[in-house]
């Protein structure tokens, strides 16, 4: 990815996560007014939901704005890890001030039995109906960003959602999803609350609130945590690297190769070649440099390439044997589930 795409491409996500900031903004005030109005324990959670929403989107406006500053000497490899760094303090924030403060508001509501009036309750269904139809705006710009990577990449959505390598939007698709479900799940609960007269619907539906945000919070701070100690690229994407490496003449044995991302649109690749005999230091140095340039040509993301070149022993050999026919069985694996998804 060039700059000038990477740039487009954050450009693009901002616009994104300020629509999703001022959504929950607004919603937040609208659902907390309309919550202490009608003393709806699952209009309050999703009040709480939507302010922590929209701290996130400011946590992840700053992932934005850290993450694009340029190498230096304390950190030769960029910053782009800022990214996950905040992305995971989103996530627990979604944890703390969504999914805690909503299985409190349920529990209270089961302990207190307590009931609004009809108009209380009348305001806070109309209230979560303006969240729901701003949630789903704010949905759907982040959904129509990932149409438009996945059209670029030649992928289907889900697969897109996948593998998106950038935790922002990925945890504004998130979150912005939950809250429409969530919205959905308080208004039911509040509906049969109206109707049955018993606070246990309501109390339910904040409970399952409660715990939709930590299961949220639980595979956003996932994600975040593996890129943040040192993940490895796809697999598939290692495979097509070390077929690349193998491809080449001058090279005999690939005894290892270690790749890691270092953020959106950036990754780091090392491998570890023996080269065949006969080769003098200066057309060594040319076949390195030219499989630096064509690595780099194929995958614009690998800005980061180092090529080590060692005498391989015949431990070595075995051992990068082993690892290709595990890399390769993983693959195999992870299209055989893919391909299981698609037929379900």
């Amino acid at each position: 990815m060039t700059d000038d795409e990477e740039s487009g491409a954050d450009a693009r996500t901002a616009v994104t996560v300020f629509v999703a900031l001022g959504a929950n903004l607004v919603i937040a005030l609208a659902k907390l007014i309309g919550g202490l109005f009608a003393g709806s324990p699952a209009l309050l959670s999703e009040a709480a939901h939507s302010v922590a929403d929209s701290l996130n989107e400011l946590f992840l406006l700053a992932s934005l704005k850290r993450s694009a500053r340029k190498p230096d000497a304390e950190h030769p490899f960029g910053y782009g890890k800022e990214r996950y760094f905040w992305s995971l303090l989103a996530a627990v924030g979604i944890f703390v001030m969504g999914g805690c403060f909503s299985f409190f508001q349920g529990i209270e509501a089961l302990r207190s039995g307590h009931a609004e009036s009809r108009a209380g309750y009348t305001a806070g269904l109309i209230v979560l109906a303006v969240a729901l139809l701003a949630e789903g705006a704010s949905l759907l710009r982040a959904l129509a960003q990932v149409h438009g990577q996945a059209r670029a990449a030649g992928t289907g959505m889900l697969t897109a959602i996948r593998t998106g390598d950038d935790p922002a939007l990925r945890t504004v698709l998130a979150e912005d999803a939950t809250a429409c479900f969530g919205v959905l799940v308080a208004m039911a609960g509040m509906g049969l609350h109206l109707v049955t007269g018993a606070a246990q619907w309501e109390a339910g539906a904040s409970l399952v609130i409660g715990a939709l945000l930590m299961f949220v919070a639980y595979q956003l701070a996932e994600a975040s945590r593996g890129a943040l100690i040192g993940e490895a690229v796809d697999p598939a994407l290692r495979q097509a690297m070390h077929e690349y490496l193998d491809r080449q003449p001058e090279i005999d044995t690939v005894t290892g190769l270690l790749t890691m991302r270092l953020g959106p649109g950036s990754m780091l690749v090392a491998a570890r070649i023996d080269l065949c005999g006969g080769l003098d230091s200066e057309e060594v140095e040319e076949v390195l440099v030219r499989v630096k340039r064509g690595m780099r040509e194929e995958w614009p993301t690998a800005d980061q390439i180092f090529l080590d070149v060692t005498e391989a022993s015949p431990g070595d050999r075995a051992r990068a044997r082993r690892e290709r026919r595990e890399l390769d069985e993983t693959v195999v694996a992870e299209r055989r589930r893919a391909e299981g998804r698609r037929d379900d």
